[in-house]
């Protein structure tokens, strides 16, 4: 009953985490046409072999490139029942010009929000500058936070007395931000997380190797969240974790694909 009701329905999706994939599969199985939003060529690869309606890739950049999309799909076939915003709780930009463009439009969305708990060793901080209040003297912190932020952060590590070390994304992106701190080559680690058949594998092996005494990661949830957890707890290690953006009240959330299926 359920797939013939939603059959011919369309839900657009913009993901930017792991669980895009499994997220899409669910919904393809429940009779939703689906299409899907993806930063890069790399990402797209999860979607390979998915009956999708469409696959678009590249950043949008600006509401106007939302709404773009939107009013195509309205011209073409009747437009999206849903948005889905499953891009990283980090992704800031792109759920507000969400969140705005489908208010303007009157589209119905869903930010779904795959979370975490929190591990009773981890510390919540604001910032990278809350670091500084820290005494980080004979500490060998290493920085898994993506490379946006990664010269500010190490900045600040290094400030509160740390031998710094960085692990960042196998992109032009990455590097050229990596080479930007001025770190030391055998300090730098470049691969894509769970990117080892056994998760955590190389992260764990690098903490080892480095005799890594701390970790700065993002409370980004999911599986990466989770690795950094269980690995601080197994070798002993400190763990801050960057708080969370918190998200606007007037976007409905949902937490697990079951909450997103009764939703929709």
């Amino acid at each position: 009953m359920h797939m013939r009701r939603n059959y011919h329905r369309h839900i657009w999706i913009l993901s930017g985490t792991g669980d895009g994939p499994p997220l899409v599969r669910i919904l393809l199985q429940n009779g939703w046409k689906v299409s899907v939003s993806v930063v890069s060529s790399q990402a797209a690869l999860a979607y390979g072999d998915l009956p999708l309606e469409s696959l678009w890739i590249g950043p949008l950049e600006g509401t106007q490139a939302i709404a773009n999309v939107i009013e195509k799909a309205r011209a073409t076939h009747k437009g999206f029942d849903w948005i889905i915003d499953a891009t990283h709780p980090f992704a800031q930009v792109i759920s507000s010009n969400l969140n705005v463009v489908s208010r303007k439009h009157k589209q119905p969305l869903l930010r779904f929000d795959r979370c975490c708990k929190k591990s009773q060793n981890a510390s919540l901080i604001k910032n990278y500058c809350e670091l500084l209040k820290l005494n980080l003297s004979e500490e060998r912190i290493l920085f898994a936070i993506g490379s946006r932020h990664l010269p500010e952060a190490l900045s600040c590590g290094r400030k509160a007395g740390a031998t710094v070390f960085a692990r960042v994304m196998p992109t032009v992106e990455g590097l050229r931000k990596a080479l930007m701190c001025e770190i030391p080559q055998s300090h730098l680690a470049v691969f894509k997380p769970l990117a080892s058949d056994e998760i955590g594998e190389i992260e764990s092996a690098l903490c080892r190797r480095w005799k890594i005494t701390g970790v700065v990661a993002r409370e980004s949830g999911g599986s990466t969240q989770k690795i950094w957890q269980n690995i601080s707890l197994q070798q002993g290690l400190k763990l801050w974790l960057i708080a969370r953006p918190a998200l606007s009240k007037n976007i409905k959330v949902v937490n697990t694909f079951a909450e997103l299926l009764a939703e929709i």
